[in-house]
């Protein structure tokens, strides 16, 4: 088994759908801004996998960067033959305006460790912010 992960060809993540939430009396007014994401992860490669982590980088817009990882997605360690697809939604709560990209983490049919990139998203606080719910552009 190879000890370096490897980007499979085929497997894919796609951010669907992401919304920005406020909530002017939140406890954490340190990051009083909420961007709920919906990602689906697709394995349009020949083998079967197994995720087993995740990897986040989100940057802020003054430079500062944090990095989270851990083990499962929301949970779950999702076991996708060829042509299946995992879907889930999750959050990031931050400051203001940032970007968000990352990984997919776990090993092929082989056992041999994979990962597939998580395509770079800006979280931008709408200009008419106000307590509530939006949908983000995507485009």
């Amino acid at each position: 088994m190879s000890t370096q992960s490897k980007e499979l060809y085929g497997l894919r993540a796609t951010l669907d759908r992401l919304v920005y939430f406020h909530d002017s009396e939140a406890v954490d007014s340190d990051a009083p801004h909420t961007f709920i994401y919906f990602i689906t992860i697709a394995n349009l490669s020949n083998t079967t996998v197994t995720l087993n982590g995740r990897r986040w980088i989100i940057k802020g817009e003054d430079g500062h960067q944090n990095v989270f990882e851990g083990e499962g997605i929301v949970g779950k360690s999702p076991t996708l033959a060829p042509g299946e697809s995992f879907s889930y939604n999750s959050h990031h709560t931050a400051e203001g305006n940032c970007t968000a990209e990352g990984s997919f983490h776990g090993i092929d049919s082989a056992g041999d460790p994979i990962h597939a990139r998580i395509p770079t998203f800006e979280m931008t606080i709408p200009s008419e912010s106000s307590d509530g719910q939006t949908e983000l552009d995507l485009t």
